[in-house]
């Protein structure tokens, strides 16, 4: 086989892994340069069927792996040399085990002489990333000794541990020894005899099938009788895997005639129609009158966490007598402690086998009166940005809601551009495929994340994030040179971390410009010329409008900066509360 190289031990087993890797299906590397990993990169980079990104930060590789795990919906592979470079994969890692997003490390290490010996980048990398990988293999140096068939049955193990539900980050640590460099050095000509069958074909030493995991059927009908007799019931929805679980559950809810609470991550809640859809329900939450009316006996909810913070403290208030959590993972999200029933199970094959099984007893009036009420704060909403002269946060979302062409991805920054784009984002504009680290919602590494998101969907995406998490990845926009998805940034420049100025702590005033809101100075223009990016700065939301318009169509990557003031962005979402909970006091 023309992938696999026989100039030394090294290299034979390297080119054996990444053809076993590729034959898996995992055909992206991100690469950071390094030494002791030079076997792993030159196996990669010589073989025909991957796609290669070098990029110089370990951090930022293993982000930029992660986005494009979440758009292909397969793993990516990360490859770095010894030492603190893997450490800094930890961040990535973290964000991947706790959002069930496949991720293939392969590290290189010195060998088992050289371990604490003080020896020149030299760690423990064994068990470096604890309990946030889904399993870890240690592999020994290679050797003429050890069959072949041993590297490629673990290489198979290890991306079904990464596939498998629930998916998740899986650690390959390759010790080697010089030489590193593909210099020729004798084998044993019958080395590769024991897997002549294997040459001779292109699928996987071992090939793995997880069974497919049907639901219940004296579940289903436990199920579905505690849903028909619900007369006030709810449907929540978190992040979705796929469009086949999006047209599942949105099916089950028009059967069941409930109201549904589409967080931004579903896919149901931009560019998607259903009757029952509450949009808004996070800025209507904010009401008190309405939150007592919504008290419902059922709330069944599917996929992720939502992001509105306001829905928590709602089911704290009134918690429902059945709270149903179905979820494809058995870890436990229920921060409030008030999940009674808990599924795991296919999403979109529980949702199927529901819908023949459904007789709602729902109160059709309860319905079309919160249908109603929505109507209304629709109407609220679309006239308060009508309204607006000036350029401002939740309208600069609202506006790439609108702009933003279908099927295109939408990457969403931590802090307040997740939060403005599920609060405030236009419901029935063109449908993008929209994507966030709500793993653990940190803001490190989101150019990085979005970049490989538009790497992993082929198509091209906007990144909308604030100038913080901007800040915090800066070297990441070296990588959009290797990407041909052109990629389009818009920053918010309120030259400090907004979200701080909405919580408790903004109240202090001896500390909390300095140490939480944390002002800067800097703009970003040099920074675009910098990296060769197209730069735009418009001042108010026509300019911004028209500017994103002829940014897209440009098919080129750029940046654009809007400059916007923290104080002023409070005002203006208190300003549209105020105007929502006051129409919604007179329906109710």
């Amino acid at each position: 086989m023309d992938t696999i190289t026989m100039e030394n031990i090294n290299s034979l087993w390297a080119s054996l892994i990444v053809e076993e890797l590729v034959r898996n299906g995992i055909r992206y590397f991100c690469i950071s340069p390094g030494s002791r990993s030079a076997p792993l990169t030159v196996a990669a980079a010589r073989h025909p069927k991957v796609k290669t990104s070098i990029i110089y930060d370990e951090r930022g590789a293993a982000f930029h792996a992660l986005g494009y795990a979440r758009a292909a919906g397969t793993s990516a592979a990360v490859i770095a040399t010894s030492g603190t470079a893997v450490a800094n994969y930890l961040p990535a890692v973290v964000e991947a085990s706790m959002d069930n997003i496949p991720l293939l490390i392969l590290s290189a290490d010195r060998p088992p002489e050289l371990q604490q010996t003080g020896a020149n980048q030299t760690i423990l990398q064994p068990g470096i990333f604890g309990q946030f990988v889904r399993w870890h293999f240690e592999f020994p140096a290679p050797d003429e000794k050890i069959p072949p068939a041993v590297a490629l049955s673990t290489v198979d193990q290890a991306v079904y541990r990464a596939l498998r539900k629930p998916s998740g980050p899986v650690h390959l640590n390759f010790m080697f020894r010089e030489p590193l460099a593909p210099e020729r050095q004798p084998l044993p000509s019958n080395y590769l005899s024991g897997i002549a069958d294997w040459q001779t074909r292109e699928t996987p030493f071992t090939s793995y099938e997880q069974m497919c995991r049907s639901p219940q059927k004296d579940q289903l009908k436990k199920l579905a009788a505690l849903l028909n007799q619900t007369k006030r019931g709810l449907v929540t929805v978190g992040r979705l895997d796929s469009p086949e679980q999006e047209r599942a559950v949105k099916k089950l809810a028009h059967e069941l005639n409930w109201p549904l609470f589409p967080d931004v991550l579903s896919g149901l809640r931009l560019g998607n129609s259903l009757f029952s859809r509450i949009p808004y329900y996070d800025q209507m939450l904010a009401s008190e009158a309405f939150q007592a009316h919504l008290a419902v006996e059922t709330l069944l909810h599917f996929g992720g966490q939502l992001t509105s913070k306001r829905f928590l403290q709602f089911t704290e208030k009134y918690p429902p007598e059945n709270m149903i959590v179905v979820k494809e993972h058995p870890f436990r999200h229920d921060p409030a402690c008030r999940v009674s029933w808990r599924i795991e199970a296919p999403i979109a094959a529980l949702a199927r086998d529901l819908i023949p099984m459904i007789h709602s007893g729902a109160e059709p009036k309860w319905v079309q009166t919160l249908v109603r009420q929505s109507g209304q704060v629709v109407q609220v909403v679309d006239d308060f940005f009508k309204k607006q002269i000036n350029i401002s946060e939740p309208g600069i979302a609202r506006i790439i809601s609108q702009k933003i062409r279908e099927h295109d991805g939408l990457f969403l920054a931590g802090s307040m551009p997740v939060r403005d784009m599920d609060s405030f984002g236009l419901p029935d504009a063109k449908k993008p495929a929209v994507a966030a680290n709500r793993g653990t919602s940190g803001i490190d590494g989101t150019i990085s994340t979005a970049i490989g998101f538009a790497a992993g969907l082929r198509k091209p995406a906007t990144l909308l994030t604030g100038d913080l998490a901007f800040l915090h990845d800066l070297n990441a926009l070296s990588t959009l040179r290797f990407i041909s998805q052109p990629v389009l940034i818009v920053l918010i420049n309120n030259q400090g971390g907004g979200i701080f100025s909405f919580l408790p702590i903004a109240e202090f005033k001896d500390v909390f410009e300095e140490y939480f809101a944390a002002p800067h100075p800097f703009t970003f223009e040099k920074v675009s010329e910098m990296f060769g990016i197209d730069y735009y700065s418009p001042k108010n939301p026509e300019a911004f409008s028209q500017i994103y318009d002829k940014a897209r169509g440009s098919q080129k990557h750029a940046l654009i900066e809007i400059r916007t003031a923290r104080e002023a962005n409070v005002q203006r979402h208190q300003d549209l509360q105020k105007l929502i909970v006051r129409k919604l006091e007179t329906l109710l």
